[in-house]
Parts: structure tokens; sequence; C-alpha cells
């Protein structure tokens, strides 16, 4: 399989604001996502101080699979997390490298859905993401990410 691509870039100004797509975002190592609601948090409700957690990741797929086994039809933005891929298995990401366009990063842990989640959205979400929620990565270094852009896997 060749690289995976980016889908869907979104960003959002506050944890329970609405999520608008973009097109290009500049990633800051250590930090996040430009004009995100948690570029300029030190700590939040996922960002445990100390621990690298600055951008998540969902899959297309996942999404797909949401509305195919549950009929609960999520928008891409709608899922809360900033990168929508197609054509990459994140859950194997934890723990590995990989560059978003020139962007470098690492998986740190799945980003597991949650009950603010589903209370933005509809019950149901909660139980339907499991094990496909995502990934929760820590920005390695600076650079542009953009719709389009390869997620590329080095072979170890």
């Amino acid at each position: 399989m060749g690289p995976g691509t980016i889908e869907g870039l979104f960003i959002a100004d506050d944890q329970s604001g609405p999520v608008r797509p973009i097109e290009r975002v500049d990633a800051v190592a250590g930090r996040g996502l430009v004009g995100d609601r948690y570029f300029a948090a030190t700590a939040g409700p996922w960002t445990p101080e100390g621990e690298g957690r600055d951008i998540t990741l969902i899959e297309a797929e996942a999404l797909a699979g949401l509305a195919a086994d549950t009929g609960i039809d999520l928008a891409p933005g709608a899922s809360r997390r900033q990168v929508v891929t197609r054509g990459v298995e994140l859950n194997d990401l934890v723990g590995r490298r990989f560059s978003l366009g020139g962007v470098e990063v690492v998986g740190r842990e799945l980003a597991d859905p949650c009950r603010h989640l589903e209370k933005l959205t509809q019950a149901g979400v909660l139980k339907g993401l499991v094990n496909r929620g995502g990934l929760r990565a820590e920005i390695l270094s600076d650079g542009e990410i953009a719709v389009g852009d390869p997620v590329t896997i080095p072979h170890d």
C-alpha cells in the first residue's frame, strides 16, 4: 500500500465551538496547529503537562464504518479531530514516527471517543467509534500541512 493522504483539515476556536474546514495550516513542534483551540494551551482536557499530544487524526474509513455500522453519518469535522486521513491504519502508528506532508510527527496514543464528543453530536457516537476514534500525536518539526498531502510512514 502506498502512502495515505490527508483528506481534510479542521480547527476550532474553542473546545465546544464550531469546527471549520481549512485547506492548509502551520504546525508548530510541541504546540499544535496555529489557530486551533489547543495551540496556546499548556494544559487541557487531553493535554497532561509534559505529554506531547499536539494534533489529532481520524481515518475517513472509520467515519464510513461508523455510518455503516450504526447509521450515524458524522461529518469529518464533527469528529473534532483536526486531520482526516485516507489509506492509513492510524491504530498501527502508536509509538511510530510518520510524516504529514513535510511535518514529522509521532503517534502517542489512540484518541478514544469521549462523552464530550457524544454530547456535541449524538447518542451512539461514543460506542460506534470505539477502537476507531483516531490517534493523538506529537508534532516533531515545524511546517505546513495541507489537504492532499501524503501521510508517509517510513519502513522500519
